[in-house]
């Protein structure tokens, strides 16, 4: 199979095999349980710092208490809390629910709008919720930046950036608005199951021969040494080398023959020694001899 040679190609051929591991529509592909755009707002708001999974667990006590915005702006804290609680950081979700269906009934009659605008400027609501909400729930282009995508998107090499808006604009500018909904979720999806962040599964990636970062070799931690009971060596200082003697010229002072107050004489010459005499010993005396 040949690579792509470009950016858009690599962004192309990504979408298209990423569109054959998790196929559906843009809907099919959101794993946020929903039977409206209010409740889909709702509950995307609630996902910030939390699983998929946990906002499906308290969202059908969440709609049947609350079914409308006016219902949810209308909603007592504590009790709002009680039921998202399982979220995180729920008395900020509480206060953001509040304020989203407050917003809804008075200035949109109680509907979701589709601009972007708009969107931002209810409570809770930034680009990310905003291009959720306008691709899934109403099919329109919107490119949802959470950390998967982001993560996903540099080592792809489609973009360099670490900002969300950038990175949006970088990888839209690469894809047909068409696709920008589906390729998000598909990152998404990748990001859980395939390539995580902590061990991703290169060898069963289907960008694996498009990802410039799938060759990148693994870092090996460094191995300890088993510690020794013997002690460290010490090494030993330099040898120091001593200085050459020096030859004294002949009749030259010594450093003992110094005189306090006085001249230092000249040594004497030494006297030669004389071989020790030895008294001549005495001849051997001759054995008498016997006359016959």
């Amino acid at each position: 199979m040949v690579r792509p040679r470009t950016l858009p190609g690599r962004a192309r051929e990504a979408h298209s095999r990423l569109a054959a591991c998790y196929p559906g529509s843009v809907a099919d592909l959101c794993e946020l349980a929903f039977d409206s755009p209010f409740q889909l707002l709702a509950a995307t708001v609630l996902s910030a710092q939390t699983t998929d999974i946990r906002v499906n667990s308290v969202t059908p006590a969440l709609f049947a208490r609350y079914p409308t915005p006016a219902d949810l702006a209308c909603a007592e804290t504590g009790e709002l809390e009680e039921i998202i609680h399982q979220t995180g950081f729920f008395r900020a979700k509480a206060r953001s629910l509040i304020g989203l269906g407050r917003e809804l009934d008075e200035r949109f009659a109680g509907e979701v709008p589709t601009a972007m605008d708009d969107l931002v400027s209810l409570p809770g609501v930034g680009r990310k919720t905003a291009n959720v909400i306008r691709s899934v729930a109403f099919d329109l282009p919107g490119l949802a930046v959470d950390t998967h995508v982001a993560r996903l998107t540099k080592l792809l090499g489609l973009t360099e950036s670490t900002d969300p808006v950038r990175i949006e604009s970088d990888v839209c500018a690469l894809l047909p608005p068409r696709n920008w909904g589906s390729f998000g979720l598909t990152l998404i999806l990748h990001g859980r199951r395939v390539c995580i962040a902590r061990r991703p599964r290169c060898a069963d990636c289907a960008l694996a021969d498009i990802c410039p970062s799938a060759s990148l070799p693994t870092r090996k931690a460094p191995t300890r040494k088993a510690p020794t009971d013997k002690p460290a060596a010490i090494d030993k200082p330099a040898a120091i080398d001593k200085p050459a003697a020096i030859d004294k010229p002949a009749g030259a002072p010594s450093a003992r023959s110094s005189v306090r107050g006085g001249a230092v004489p000249s040594e004497a010459p030494a006297r030669p020694r004389k071989a020790p005499s030895r008294a001549p010993r005495d001849p051997p005396s001759q054995a008498p001899q016997l006359s016959r």
